[in-house]
Parts: structure tokens; C-alpha cells; sequence
């Protein structure tokens, strides 16, 4: 009991610091970055609306209502998918790439200083692999 009450402080308290330096240095909400990150890490910068949700593991509906947010910020934009009129795309505008590289430092430094420092190499590759279960195992039941 006395490991899941730390993890469920923990957890919490990291995400949010996390989301608090990037709200202060860069007016960004972590949810926002992580969004970002995903589709700054395609090729093409661009994402199915589905897609996305899946990847930072949150509803579809939480999704749209955080793209409409960053598409009123110049962040993204959405487009609809040529060969599925029902599909949609999250795209990353050059104005979301900038943001991105210029928050991602910060990002950086407080997920190194906040947890990576606090673990020596045997509890991160440890703490990697019991997430990569965790997420295996829930990674299908968000709806």
C-alpha cells in the first residue's frame, strides 16, 4: 500500500511541476507538448485525430477540444483525410515547430532533474519496464 499512496503523490506532483515550467516559460500546457511532441516525431507532422488520442492516452473528445485550443493558437491545424472523408488529421503548423523546439529544453532539464537523477541506471531501465507492462496491459481500454 505504502508503494501505490508514493506512486499516486508522486506521479501527481511530478506532472504537476512538469506542467507548471512549461506554463511559466513557455505558456504551454504539458498535455499541449506532449500532443506536439507526437506529431513533431512523424515524418510528415501530421497524425489521425484517432491516432493521436490513442498515443497520449486520452478520449478522443479530450483530444478535439485540446486541438481546437492549439489550432486557435497557430499551433496546429486539422485537415480532413483525402482518402476517408470521415477522417481527420492533426497537423503541426512551422509556429507549433517552434514552440515545440523552443519548450522542449525545459521539458528536458525538469524530466532529468525531477526523476531521471533521482534513479540510478538498474531503477530506470527497471521503471521503464514496468510501465511498458502497465501500458501494454491498459493500452487498448480508452474509448
Amino acid at each position: 500500500m505504502r508503494a501505490w499512496r508514493n506512486y499516486v503523490v508522486g506521479s501527481s506532483l511530478l506532472e504537476y511541476h512538469l506542467h507548471r515550467e512549461l506554463q511559466d516559460a513557455h505558456d504551454l500546457a504539458l498535455a499541449d507538448y506532449e500532443i506536439l511532441v507526437r506529431l513533431a516525431e512523424r515524418a510528415d507532422s501530421r497524425m489521425r485525430m484517432s491516432e493521436l488520442a490513442a498515443e497520449v492516452a486520452s478520449s478522443k473528445s479530450r483530444v478535439s477540444h485540446q486541438i481546437s485550443r492549439l489550432q486557435h493558437a497557430g499551433l496546429v491545424q486539422r485537415i480532413e483525410c483525402p482518402s476517408d472523408g470521415r477522417g481527420v488529421f492533426a497537423v503541426l503548423t512551422e509556429r507549433g515547430a517552434e514552440v515545440l523546439e523552443r519548450a522542449a529544453p525545459t521539458h528536458a532539464d525538469g524530466v532529468r532533474r525531477l526523476l531521471i537523477d533521482l534513479l540510478d541506471v538498474e531503477e530506470q531501465a527497471i521503471l521503464g519496464r514496468v510501465f511498458a507492462r502497465v501500458t501494454q496491459r491498459l493500452g487498448g481500454d480508452r474509448g
